[in-house]
């Protein structure tokens, strides 16, 4: 038989009926449960809007993360890679050994109980599979792929606000979420029995959480939000420990803003005539929780500067306000550090190979991985750039005196920031001397690295940062270049004109990302990479899907809204996972010396992440 044929049997066993019929009764259990909480909505409403709205990003990942898993079981039916440690650590879990443990995992064990109680309560008993066998715990992460696909977008609704006005999610939404799904160095491991996956979803599901809290402003905080927060919290650290980073740095750091924001703010005129008056006002305003956060599109390096320092001064002015808001998330970090005076260090297992390094080269390498992966993306800004500057020339050209007064046409041309673009402009070089001071002072080149030639960072570090200083240096704009393209894609592009400029950007109706937010991502995205020795993209993945998750919907008015930049997107990952998978499973090889001895007993070596 086929592989293909092997492939389409796949989707009609029984397995995938009983999984339709499973997710099926869950789904009308949730209708039910949620009508109960919305008038007026009956469960067959709710039923139709949650298909409408989930269908595709849970059928998408489904159907093509099975395909994949089968071709893995097909070829490389023996656990691979790190499975060796996590499938065997897996069963003894099913067995019911708890306390046993094998020294080399790191991480906690999360995933493993996560993974007893599903097979004992979905897939035993539902699914009819009480096994524990390698392909039974693969399967887990096909699901795990399709439910972050589900989450993702709708956390994507519920910053577009579409949970608050009780609409469908938007095409943009649902499309985003099956993009996170497909992004390649998730989609990968959909396939294979690592914590990737269903960390990244546990870590999506709190920050679904945080965004219902902030939604609601005052009227989202509650002793019992505040427990949830802590539960999805402590689920995300028993999952991967850096996830403390993404539960506490930065959604704490989003709730704090929001405590801010809710504040009653008056606004006032005043004349201010003195930089010293100026000073005065910014602090006063800044105490009441007149924060100065524009959107990212509109700010120039110093609003950069001035939102830490407003944010900053009304936190001290409103301690306690901020604190309670942050509550749930000082109990997690403070939880999260009772364990690690536990355990006597933050990993599990083996301590030796996971020694905390200061490598801020981390912060330079992961702008070219999303630069890579997220191209499509970046179209619509690089065509809104060339459109710009084409008008601009052309009406430089074509400026005419006018007949009636001294004055020309150009006066009509929108006010330039010469000031703005100086300073973006020292900031650039800036960024770049620092780049390539980062680079001299502080390139870490891990022995796990370059010893193991199974891996794509093997051979990405061999042809550049391992061809010498001067190559090194020479990348250094390469990284800022990157750099500019994944913050500027969180712009919303405005239209120069009605006639000319048909690209819109809108994270809502009326708001952009804020330059709070991009400035606790960026802090977030530090502190999880700059302690880490290890370069793996798999550590790139949570920043890549918040970044990704922020970037507004592109829309054009000829178009009715829709957005041809993801379908550029889902095809570029669609192309990328197609080459990795025949890669992984049609190119395998055998390690052997120079002379041709064979190593590692002859064991088939495959190339992944």
């Amino acid at each position: 038989m086929s592989t293909l044929s092997k492939n389409i049997d796949l989707l009609l066993t029984p397995t995938v009926l009983r999984t339709t019929i499973a997710a099926t009764i869950i789904g009308l259990a949730l209708c039910t449960d949620v009508a109960k909480g919305r008038p007026g909505y009956s469960r067959w409403q709710l039923c139709k809007q949650f298909a409408r709205n989930y269908t595709a990003p849970l059928a998408v990942p489904t159907v093509l993360g099975l395909f994949w898993l089968n071709n893995v079981n097909l070829f490389v039916p023996k656990p691979y890679m790190d499975e060796i440690f996590h499938i065997p650590q897996a069963q003894v879990y099913c067995e019911g050994r708890h306390t046993q443990w094998d020294d080399k995992i790191t991480t906690p064990p999360g995933l493993y109980v996560t993974h007893k109680y599903y097979l004992s309560i979905i897939w035993a008993r539902v699914l009819g599979h009480p096994d524990c066998s390698a392909e039974t715990l693969r399967r887990f992460n096909v699901f795990a792929t399709a439910l972050t696909a589900a989450v993702a977008t709708a956390c994507r609704s519920t910053i577009e606000g579409s949970y608050q006005k009780n609409k469908d999610s938007s095409v943009y939404s649902i499309h985003t979420g099956i993009n996170i799904a497909l992004f390649p160095v998730l989609f990968f491991f959909s396939g294979l029995y690592y914590t990737d996956v269903i960390s990244t979803c546990v870590v999506l599901v709190a920050y679904l959480n945080h965004l219902s809290r902030t939604k609601q402003g005052s009227a989202g905080i509650s002793l019992t939000s505040d427990l949830y927060t802590i539960l999805l919290g402590v689920l995300a650290l028993c999952m991967r420990q850096t996830n403390v980073f993404w539960v506490v740095v930065y959604m704490g750091g989003l709730e704090a803003v929001q405590a801010i924001r809710d504040l009653p703010v008056s606004h006032e005129n005043t004349v201010l005539d003195t930089w010293a008056k100026q000073a005065k006002f910014f602090v006063y305003r800044s105490s009441i929780g007149d924060i100065h956060d524009t959107s990212l599109e509109d700010a120039w390096p110093e609003d950069l500067v001035l939102c830490l320092l407003s944010i900053g001064i009304a936190a001290v002015f409103n301690v306690g306000r901020v604190l309670r808001r942050v509550f749930p998330h000082i109990a997690i970090v403070a939880l999260f550090a009772g364990f690690v005076m536990w355990n006597g260090g933050v990993v599990l297992g083996d301590k030796t190979n996971h020694v905390a390094t200061l490598h801020l080269a981390q912060m330079l390498y992961i702008w070219p991985l999303f630069a890579f992966f997220s191209a499509p993306i970046f179209l619509p800004q690089v065509l809104h750039l060339l459109v710009t500057v084409q008008k601009y020339i052309t009406s430089r050209n074509t400026v005419k005196p006018s007949k009636t007064s001294g004055q020309s046409k150009s006066s009509s041309q929108p006010e330039i920031n010469y000031l703005g673009i100086c300073l973006s402009a020292l900031a650039l070089v800036g960024a770049t001397m620092v780049a390539a001071l980062i680079v001299h002072l502080n390139t870490i080149i891990h022995p796990f690295t370059l010893a193991d030639n199974r891996h794509y960072m093997f051979y990405v570090f061999r042809y550049s940062v391992m061809r010498g200083p001067v190559v090194r240096l020479l990348l250094a704009p390469v990284y800022v270049f990157c750099a500019v393209l994944v913050w500027t894609s969180l712009y919303r592009l405005k239209p120069q004109s009605p006639s000319t400029a048909p690209i819109i950007r809108a994270n809502s109706a009326a708001t952009g990302v804020p330059t709070s937010q991009v400035l606790i991502l960026l802090l977030t995205t530090t502190l999880s990479l700059m302690t880490a020795p290890l370069v793996e993209p798999r550590y790139f993945i949570l920043p890549w899907i918040f970044w990704r998750l922020s970037v507004p919907q592109r829309t054009n008015q000829r178009r009715g809204g829709w957005d041809w930049s993801l379908a550029l997107e889902s095809s570029w990952f669609l192309a990328v996972n197609a080459v990795l998978m025949y890669i992984f499973l049609a190119r395998p090889y055998i390690w052997k010396t120079d002379d041709g001895q064979i190593l590692d007993g002859g064991n088939v070596q495959r190339f992944m992440w």
